[in-house]
């Protein structure tokens, strides 16, 4: 108390007795009478006075906030010199002049920020860059993350790493942090992964949110640190709980998986709602597949549509799809072809190629008294937006014309119209190919349809990838070419497509201009046979029963080549007879059944 009528007496005569008043009254809570003595100091033109008065401005600290009179202050401090006036100015001029109270903190942030004016990077820059080159890390921080995420006339990424390196050196975390995504953002070897690591855990430990999750990321897949998915998943519950929604994400999934941590279905839906709930289309799709596949929760159709609808309108491509089947099936939903066909179409031009299909076939396969007058309909919309220049549309109007749906079978139109959306639609791609190379509608031409084919190939689509490697394996329409067979008989596989796993297991089986590799071989027959493909269980069966593999298993094998037998696999009943066992008819209920149930997410 004394020490509080000391510094007002001072008040009384000097400006700099007013500051220090000022901020006595600030240290004892009183920002009414401290704004009052800070204001008076400021006019005097004391520069760390006037940053006061712009930060209570700013705060409603002891006055009603106003933005304008705070950056009136921070200016008229930040040009006298004070260097966290300077700092302070750049962050309002990079968010157009809105709140500065996060600081740096709000940058790397992945919560959009709430755009109150348009942003002023040029003066960001200039008041960044005297903050940093006056010692501030938090400014060296700031002009790092400027010449980083600027526009392209600011961005000079080799300035922005020094000015990181700086702040971080001088034990900032957001420093650090913005050096971790630099490094990140070149990171084509292990040590500079490690070098990402090491400043992300800086960034992680001074409580940085994007940080915590990224080394979540960088954890869970071994990436600079070593891999460790019960850390993993620590590091993503921490990030969840300070409102990273990517991070409620991957911890809801962890916890819907027990990934890491122990399984708890219920806590996991409730993450993934969080993160749906703040703008996550995958958490949004994976909680519509949760809903719509049942399981550990209860089918509920019209709770998957919701979240799926979320998810869509997002943007998710494969949520499109997923409610455009809701729609055509009617379950959770009122059933509305019309609605289905819209979603589809979403997803189509989106991007998913199952969906350019499924709007095809929701035209080739609608039965019913009105089926054919539905086909015509829909082959008219087909054909119309078509001629509009819609690629996806000249898509499903060539399939029309070669299926003859709603309209007269016509290969040679249908060839043209394909060949036009050839050049934006994968599936296109992949027809027109096989037209060439068959001669549908046109010459056959092997060269240019492999090359039709090899393009919807390179973009993912699995027919494609299936097609284009038998194309290379057998050497027609170009060079024979076994190792690049392999490879797309392997991305094939890797989405599960059973066919493709069996390809794989065929060619490391020996016999192609690959190293043979058994064990692989019977690995991949596995995969296939237990989604039930004949051919696989036979060679599972094969394998097992002679030990092709190194593993002889005469139980197991029966049990495979009974189940090959049972699918009218007449090689399998050879190999049963082999192993002693007589012919016999398959036993009821012995003829597996595989259901596929695709999901929205591909998780």
């Amino acid at each position: 108390m004394a020490s509080l009528f000391r510094h007002y007496l001072a008040s009384l005569f000097s400006p700099a007795g007013k500051l220090a008043y000022g901020l006595e009254l600030i240290e004892a809570g009183d920002t009414r009478r401290a704004f009052a003595a800070l204001t008076a100091a400021a006019a005097a033109g004391i520069p760390e006075a006037q940053f006061r008065v712009g930060r209570a401005y700013l705060d409603g600290a002891g006055v009603p906030v106003s933005r304008e009179e705070g950056a009136r202050w921070m200016q008229r401090a930040a040009e006298a010199g004070w260097v966290e006036a300077q700092f302070v100015l750049a962050t309002l001029h990079l968010f157009g002049l809105g709140s500065a109270g996060g600081g740096t903190m709000a940058l790397f942030s992945q919560a959009p920020q709430q755009e109150t004016a348009r942003a002023d990077f040029i003066q960001a820059a200039y008041w960044a860059e005297r903050a940093a080159k006056a010692g501030s890390p938090d400014g060296q921080a700031l002009y790092g993350y400027i010449l980083t995420s600027g526009p392209e006339e600011l961005r000079d990424l080799e300035k922005a790493g020094h000015w990181y390196r700086q702040s971080a050196a001088a034990g900032s975390a957001q420093g650090a942090l913005g050096l971790g995504l630099a490094l990140l953002a070149r990171a084509e070897d292990p040590e500079i992964q490690q070098q990402a690591a090491i400043e992300l855990t800086k960034a992680a430990a001074g409580g940085l949110a994007t940080a915590i999750y990224l080394l979540g990321v960088m954890t869970e897949r071994g990436a600079g640190v070593q891999q460790d998915l019960a850390a993993a998943t620590n590091l993503y519950r921490q990030a969840a709980e300070k409102g990273v929604r990517s991070g409620q994400a991957r911890y809801g999934l962890a916890l819907m998986q027990g990934r890491g941590v122990q399984r708890d279905v219920v806590g996991g839906e409730t993450w993934l709602r969080k993160a749906a709930l703040a703008g996550d289309g995958e958490a949004a799709a994976l909680i519509g597949d949760l809903y719509a596949k049942g399981g550990d929760l209860p089918p509920n159709y019209a709770e998957a549509a919701g979240w799926y609808g979320r998810a869509a309108e997002a943007g998710h491509a494969a949520a499109s799809r997923a409610l455009g089947l809701l729609y055509l099936t009617g379950a959770g939903v009122q059933r509305d072809p019309d609605e289905a066909a819209r979603w589809f179409r979403r997803s189509a031009e989106a991007g998913d190629h199952a969906a350019q299909v499924d709007l095809a076939n929701l035209v080739m396969g609608h039965d019913g008294v009105d089926a054919e007058a539905d086909r015509v309909a829909t082959r008219e919309r087909f054909e119309k937006a078509a001629a509009g220049g819609d690629l996806v549309a000249a898509f499903n109007f060539g399939v029309c014309l070669a299926e003859g749906v709603g309209v007269e079978r016509d290969e040679r139109k249908a060839a043209l119209w394909l060949r036009r959306a050839a050049d934006g639609v994968v599936n296109a791609q992949y027809w027109y190919g096989r037209m060439l190379a068959e001669g549908r509608g046109v010459e056959v031409d092997l060269k240019e349809g492999r090359h039709w084919i090899a393009r919807a190939a390179e973009s993912g689509m699995v027919d494609a990838q299936l097609a284009y490697a038998e194309l290379l394996l057998a050497g027609r329409g170009g060079d024979r070419d076994h190792a690049a067979a392999l490879e797309m008989f392997e991305r094939a596989a890797a989405t599960g497509n059973v066919n493709a796993l069996f390809s794989v297991g065929a060619m490391h089986g020996g016999g192609h201009e690959i190293p043979e590799n058994r064990v692989v071989a019977q690995g991949f027959f596995r995969q296939a046979a237990e989604r039930g493909h004949a051919k696989a269980q036979l060679m599972l069966g094969r394998y097992l029963a002679r030990g092709v593999a190194g593993e002889t298993d005469i139980p197991q094998a029966r049990t495979w080549l009974q189940r090959a037998r049972s699918q009218g696999n007449a090689q399998a009943e050879a190999e049963l007879a082999r192993l002693g066992e007589p012919a016999a008819a398959p036993a009821e209920g012995e003829r597996p059944a595989a259901q596929v149930v695709r999901s929205a997410s591909g998780h």
